[in-house]
């Protein structure tokens, strides 16, 4: 199953391990927003290589395409001074950690493993209270809690203490729920004191609310900031959606009328039909 161009993608990446550009394949999928798993099957010569991976390691690392795809050249178009570098991180102000939705499968078998911790990306934001404590950032994934966070958003979550849920963990607020296989974003309304138990509430009303065990759950993030991307204004949306409306409803008015005027052409033509036979 594994082609040629595979391989010399697989050559390409254990170069960059090999001269310690890229520390593990995880690394390199996480970088070319990639899910882990299938790329560690392409490694295997279980899977091809697709072109939108190709295209995303060419852009990040400067692989050469005429190596790629013709044998031709080296295999990067970069010299060793200008090779891209690993990003350096500070990690103690960089104490944001990103976790993509490639990463969210793996998250919840090693959300304390602090190797695996250490390939995922750390970034900062300027709000002050952010250059202290731990965060996470998480990747909304599915509709369940539109129209508040939509797929493809990001939320910057703080942690909540695990030795007390049945009081840190206030209703009506967003949180992100780690189980046992997934990342889940709801508003949570507590009933640990009660029951021993959380119910997680989407804002979308076509999923319903349901119950989870609090012995299920391995961490709890407070969703604190939203990153998403940018739109246009509420204003021009409406005013472009006045101007869809205004040329269906005039669409629909030509209609009408050569509708109208069918129909008087068909019942002349009964008519006349009618007076031919009498």
């Amino acid at each position: 199953m594994c082609n040629i161009v595979t391989k010399r993608f697989v050559s390409c990446i254990e170069y960059l391990r090999e001269q310690n550009r890229v520390k593990s394949i995880r690394q390199f999928a996480l970088q070319v927003e990639y899910h882990p798993q299938n790329l560690s099957d392409i490694m295997k010569g279980k899977r091809d290589v697709t072109l939108e991976l190709l295209h995303n390691s060419i852009e990040t690392f400067n692989i050469n395409p005429s190596y790629i795809f013709s044998g031709q050249g080296d295999m990067f178009t970069d010299t060793e001074d200008e090779s891209p570098k690993e990003p350096t991180f500070n990690h103690a102000t960089d104490n944001i950690l990103y976790i993509p939705a490639a990463a969210h499968a793996g998250y919840t078998d090693q959300y304390q493993d602090e190797v695996y911790l250490q390939d995922l990306i750390h970034f900062s934001l300027p709000d002050y209270k952010f250059q202290h404590g731990n965060y996470r950032c998480f990747d909304i994934v599915g509709d369940s809690m539109e129209p508040v966070l939509f797929a493809g958003d990001k939320v910057v979550c703080s942690l909540v203490d695990s030795n007390n849920y049945y009081s840190s963990i206030r209703n009506n607020l967003v949180y992100v729920i780690v189980l046992e296989n997934a990342i889940v974003v709801k508003r949570v309304k507590n009933m640990v004191r009660e029951c021993g138990k959380l119910e997680l509430i989407s804002d979308n009303s076509f999923f319903d609310p349901y119950p989870i065990d609090i012995s299920e759950v391995k961490e709890v993030w407070h969703v604190e900031v939203k990153i998403s991307a940018f739109l246009p204004s509420p204003n021009n949306i409406r005013n472009s959606f006045h101007e869809e409306m205004d040329d269906i409803r005039s669409t629909m008015d030509k209609q009408s009328r050569n509708i109208a005027v069918l129909n008087q052409t068909i019942e002349k033509l009964l008519k006349q039909n009618r007076s031919a036979l009498y």
